[in-house]
């Protein structure tokens, strides 16, 4: 069997955006760790619009070439990490809006979170899983949280995020769930396509 297909999607599309750290972060431990094969997604790549489709995405592609775009690249993978900033106590809208921007593509796979801010994204991820079970997804129950005092030592202080042990350790947990989820599910997509070709 092939290696599960890793999306890491960078939440945020803000210029002096956080994100990028911890995207990279967990992208090199999983391919250090070898069960995914990994892509990084940034939102910014696709300029997806405000969700004003005529029809939900279950009911059909969209008419919008580069919603369908983004719709036949977010299918292609097997897993996925939301990297997900804290604005007012949720997720950002322009990740949101990526994720309402798809169905059948997010449907039974598993998915992970990397959140940080003042109390490290909890409130953001805590919405995101209640938003992600909706379109059918499968999120795992670990996640990396990067509090406030860690955010600060590397914006201010110059740290890296593989400085802190009890991240790494976090990161480690929360690949070692999403692969086992990952190749749990992965066979049985596909059996299910077979059944029903």
């Amino acid at each position: 069997m092939n290696k599960p297909k890793l999306a890491i999607i960078i939440g945020s599309i803000r210029p002096n955006r956080f994100a990028d750290r911890p995207a990279n972060w967990i992208a090199e431990i999983a391919r250090e760790r070898g069960p995914f094969d990994v892509e990084i997604l940034d939102l910014k790549d696709y300029r997806l619009p405000l969700f004003a489709e005529e029809a939900s995405p279950a009911h059909g592609p969209s008419k919008d070439a580069v919603l369908q775009r983004w719709r036949d690249k977010i299918e292609s993978f097997d897993a996925y990490i939301l990297i997900a900033a804290e604005y007012n106590h949720g997720p950002t809208p322009a990740l949101k809006n990526a994720l309402d921007h798809g169905y059948h593509e997010w449907s039974r796979k598993p998915v992970a979170f990397v959140g940080y801010g003042g109390v490290g994204g909890a409130r953001a991820v805590e919405q995101l899983r209640q938003i992600t079970i909706e379109l059918q997804m499968a999120p795992i129950r670990s996640a990396v949280h990067i509090l406030l005092p860690d955010f600060v030592a590397v914006l201010r202080d110059g740290k890296e995020l593989r400085e802190f042990d009890h991240l790494n350790q976090g990161a480690r947990d929360l690949l070692d769930q999403l692969a086992w989820w990952s190749n749990a599910l992965k066979p049985a997509r596909e059996l299910a396509q077979r059944k029903a070709a």
